[in-house]
């Protein structure tokens, strides 16, 4: 159904890590830790700064990639990954995008299913990668038919 589409990317997104949206995210996450909502923590810390909780990349904006479309309802949440190769600052811009890795289909007990994998990355400015996110899409066959009537 993707088949085609893998290996296409979004154009990527500049975000910034705000000391109010991490610090809400913390405390939404119910890991309100000093590290990402006290500043005078964040100074003395070896990096300096606050540093953002590791799922907190969820909140960015990673683009759209084009002619690539899924329903808002109906999809199953199958996994989710972060892969990081330093710590998110608070107060750094992070440029972000999506690559569809690969799609595949099996059968299982409720029919088709269809398996995105989705990697979303985050660099910074000079082009480094700061970490990755996969995940993975399950789509049923109820949602696999509406998507092509």
């Amino acid at each position: 159904m993707f088949e085609e589409m893998i290996g296409k990317q979004s154009i990527p997104v500049k975000n910034r890590v705000e000391h109010g949206s991490v610090r809400a995210f913390s405390h939404a996450i119910g890991d309100p830790s000093p590290i990402y909502t006290d500043e005078e923590v964040g100074k003395r810390s070896r990096y300096g700064k606050n540093l953002a909780p590791p799922t907190y990349p969820r909140v960015f904006d990673y683009g759209v990639i084009e002619d690539f479309n899924l329903p808002n309802v109906g999809l199953i949440h199958g996994k989710q990954t972060f892969q990081y190769n330093r710590p998110l600052l608070v107060g750094e811009t992070v440029m972000c995008s999506t690559v569809l890795e690969d799609y595949y289909e099996r059968k299982g007990k409720s029919g088709l299913l269809g398996f995105l994998i989705l990697k979303r990355l985050g660099k910074d400015p000079d082009g480094d990668i700061i970490f990755t996110e996969e995940q993975v899409v399950i789509i049923t066959e109820a949602v696999r038919k509406g998507m092509t009537s």
